[in-house]
């Protein structure tokens, strides 16, 4: 069986608000911009989750409302407190609770940047994967039956993305 892993970074947030508290903070227009072609982007890949878990922080639920409406179909969405600020251990206990084999997983850096650069067999040629940029994107593929077999290394890349490696008409 193949296992399907979308890990998608939150895209760029707005620091200007000195009361929002870290959870609070939301996107700014750079990231208000990205998400949507990110979504885009995946879609038009076949890169389409059969479901989405995503860090309860606002940030990050931002981004998936804005990713979301590009997918061919609905895809069920569910918001974990456990992804918040996760550690790459933690973002794989969320996932070997589902039962999908094809999961997306929005969530935040070290972290995500991190599992992404552990999991795979050989880094994609890209100069920001292993600093993961806002909306980093990356789509990789294991030959295992469920999640908790996934070991370090073991991943096949299929695609990496960042924004700015898309056209600028389609980010404007």
């Amino acid at each position: 069986m193949t296992l399907r892993l979308i890990l998608t970074r939150h895209a760029k947030s707005d620091w200007k608000d000195p009361l929002a508290t870290d959870h609070q903070r939301s996107l700014n227009d750079r990231g208000r911009r990205a998400a949507p072609q990110i979504g885009k982007w995946l879609a038009g890949n076949g890169h389409v989750p059969a479901l989405a878990l995503v860090s309860d922080a606002r940030r990050t639920r931002e981004t998936w409302e804005l990713l979301s409406p590009a997918l061919p179909q609905p895809v069920p969405m569910h918001s974990l407190s456990a992804l918040y600020a996760a550690s790459p251990q933690a973002i794989l206990r969320c996932l070997a609770a589902t039962g999908e084999s094809n999961v997306m997983v929005i969530a935040h850096n070290p972290g995500i940047g991190a599992l992404a650069a552990s999991l795979v067999a050989r880094a994609p040629a890209h100069p920001g994967f292993l600093r993961y940029p806002t909306c980093a994107t990356l789509v990789v593929e294991f030959d295992a039956a469920e999640w908790a077999e996934l070991r370090p290394a073991s991943g096949r890349v299929v695609d990496f993305v960042v924004p700015r490696d898309l056209p600028a008409s389609t980010m404007a």
